[in-house]
């Protein structure tokens, strides 16, 4: 599945192999731009995806009782993700997602779609976590309703250690929260996918420098 995410990724424009400056100041020599799975088409299939790791990674499908997408590129993906597990697996969960600013009118409230009663469970569906900034937004919203969070399933893990940590965003999510974090695929499966391929080899030991200096060994 790594393999045939990753050549997807590189189908659709979402993954590009070069010199790009991250927000953080790093030069990559990857680039990921998830805004890029903008049609019917590659939305379900990236729903696909998400379904099959959410289907392995988290076995008991009795523990947990909806998906939630925090806002805005999470919305999408718990959405498709629920309607894939739905159809090919036959698992129908309910799925959610938060306001960026509450609702002050009509049924009101920070979230909208099937929200868990206080004690049940829910699976956080994100794009990549480059910070966890978006995962630290909405914890202390899903707390607060009582809503207790295990799982996570993104697509990419970068792997990269924060500016002044030694751990990445998915190994502090695990700290602070306890959330298991599931990708598709790692910067590790990109790199091997780069070293064997004739395309993109020419970036392989631009990938190990960037590894070895920003990466967290998995």
């Amino acid at each position: 599945m790594e393999k045939d995410f990753i050549e997807f990724m590189l189908d659709s424009g979402v993954l590009k192999f070069g010199e790009f400056t991250t927000k953080s100041g790093r030069l990559s020599p990857y680039f990921i731009n998830t805004g890029l799975y903008n049609t019917g088409k590659k939305l379900f299939k990236l729903g696909g995806y998400y379904a099959d790791t959410l289907y392995q990674a988290v076995k008991d499908n009795d523990g947990y009782d909806a998906l939630f997408g925090p806002a805005y590129k999470g919305i999408p993906l718990a959405a498709m993700t629920a309607a894939v597990l739905s159809s090919k697996y036959g698992i129908d969960k309910g799925y959610f997602f938060n306001r960026k600013e509450a609702k002050d009118h009509g049924e009101g409230g920070s979230f909208v779609g099937y929200v868990p009663a206080p004690g049940k469970k829910a699976v956080i569906i994100e794009d990549v976590i480059t910070a966890g900034t978006a995962v630290r937004e909405v914890m202390p919203l899903l707390d607060a309703l009582g809503i207790k969070v295990s799982d996570m399933i993104i697509s990419v893990n970068r792997a990269e250690k924060g500016a002044n940590g030694t751990k990445s965003a998915v190994s502090e999510i695990f700290e602070e929260f306890g959330i298991r974090v599931h990708s598709i695929v790692n910067v590790y499966d990109i790199y091997e996918y780069m070293k064997n391929s004739e395309a993109y080899a020419k970036y392989a030991s631009l990938m190990e420098s960037y590894m070895d200096r920003y990466c967290e060994k998995l």
